[in-house]
C-alpha cells in the first residue's frame, strides 16, 4: 500500500527543513557559493601584471599590498628608496626606484618592466605630490614640477603601453585597465592649492580622452577621486574629523584599494571613462557659514 503523506506532515517537514538550514547557516556549516563565511564575499581574482606608481607608502602601498595578496604580479615605482625596499620586502612586489617626473627614468623603467613581463595588464597611476602655497608665492617652476609629477607620468605610461600593445601579434584577450588616482580637489577647492588642483583636474580630463584613444585595444580608463584618506595616525583623528563626513568616518587607504580591485575585475569592463568619487559623501554635503 503506498505511503500517504498528509498536508500537515508536509508542512512539518518543510518547517523542519528550513529550521535545519537556518541553523546550518548560523553555525557556518553551510553557506551559499558566493560566501566563505557570513559577511565575507569570496571573489576569484585572476592573476594580473599590475604596475602602481607611488607605491612605497600611503594609498599606493595599500594598493600594492592588496593586489599582491590577491596573487597578482605587482611592480611599483617610487623615488623613496627606503620605503620602497620596506614595501618590497613586505609584499614581495617588484620595486624600481624611479622619479616619475623624470621622463627618461620613467621610460627606462617601463621598458625594463615590459622586457621582464612581456606586457602590463593593469596600471594604477597613483604617484603625486601636494602643495599648499600662497598663489603670490607659487613659482612657475614649482607649478610645473607638480604637473610633471602628478599629470605627465599618466600620459607617458599610457603612450608607452599603447605603442607596446600595437607591436603584439595577437590582441590581449583581457584588454587591460588604467586607473588614475585624482582627487576631489578637482571638484572643490580651498585657497592656495592651485597647482595641485590643476594637476588633478588634468588627470580627470585625461581619463576620458585616453578612454577613447585606447578603446580599440580594449583598455578601459577610469579615475578614482579620493576625499580625505588618512595615511598617518588614524587613531589621532578627532570625533569631529569623523562626524563631519556623512559616512561618519574619515577614509582609509583600503577604501581606495578596494575600488581599484573592483575596477580590475574582468567583468567590469562596462565601467569606462568614469570618475568615481570616494569621499564619504563630502562633495555632496551642502555647507554654508
Amino acid at each position: 500500500m503506498p505511503r500517504v503523506v498528509t498536508g500537515h506532515k508536509i508542512e512539518n517537514m518543510a518547517d523542519n527543513y528550513l529550521e535545519r538550514k537556518m541553523e546550518e547557516y548560523r553555525s557556518g556549516r553551510s553557506a551559499s557559493p558566493s560566501f566563505r563565511r557570513k559577511g565575507i564575499l569570496n571573489v576569484a581574482f585572476p592573476s594580473r601584471r599590475v604596475l602602481v606608481t607611488g607605491g612605497a607608502s600611503g594609498i599606493g602601498r595599500e594598493i600594492v599590498t592588496r593586489f599582491s595578496n590577491a596573487g597578482s604580479r605587482v611592480a611599483f615605482f617610487d623615488k623613496d628608496a627606503v620605503k620602497g625596499r620596506e614595501t618590497m620586502e613586505k609584499t614581495g612586489a617588484r620595486f624600481s626606484c624611479v622619479d616619475v617626473s623624470d621622463v627618461e627614468q620613467l621610460e627606462k623603467a617601463l621598458a625594463g618592466l615590459l622586457a621582464h613581463w612581456g606586457d602590463i595588464d593593469i596600471v594604477i597611476n597613483n604617484a603625486g605630490i601636494f602643495s599648499h602655497t600662497a598663489l603670490d608665492e607659487t613659482t612657475t617652476g614649482s607649478f610645473d614640477h607638480i604637473l610633471d609629477t602628478n599629470l605627465r607620468p599618466a600620459f607617458v605610461i599610457a603612450r608607452t603601453l599603447s605603442r607596446h600593445r600595437k607591436t603584439l601579434p595577437l590582441a590581449n584577450s583581457f584588454g587591460g585597465r588604467i586607473i588614475n588616482i585624482s582627487s576631489t580637489r578637482h571638484l572643490m577647492s580651498e585657497a592656495d592649492t592651485v597647482a595641485y588642483s590643476v594637476s588633478k583636474g588634468g588627470i580627470a580630463s585625461m581619463t576620458h580622452s585616453l578612454m577613447m584613444s585606447l578603446s580599440p585595444l580594449g583598455i578601459t580608463v577610469n579615475t578614482i577621486s579620493p576625499g580625505w584618506i588618512e595615511t598617518g595616525d588614524y587613531d589621532a583623528l578627532t570625533e569631529d574629523d569623523h562626524l563631519q563626513h556623512p559616512s561618519r568616518r574619515v577614509g582609509r587607504p583600503a577604501d581606495i584599494a578596494r575600488v581599484c580591485m573592483f575596477l580590475s575585475l574582468p567583468d567590469n569592463d562596462f565601467i569606462n571613462g568614469a570618475d568615481i568619487v570616494v569621499d564619504g559623501g563630502m562633495t555632496r554635503k551642502m555647507i554654508y557659514l
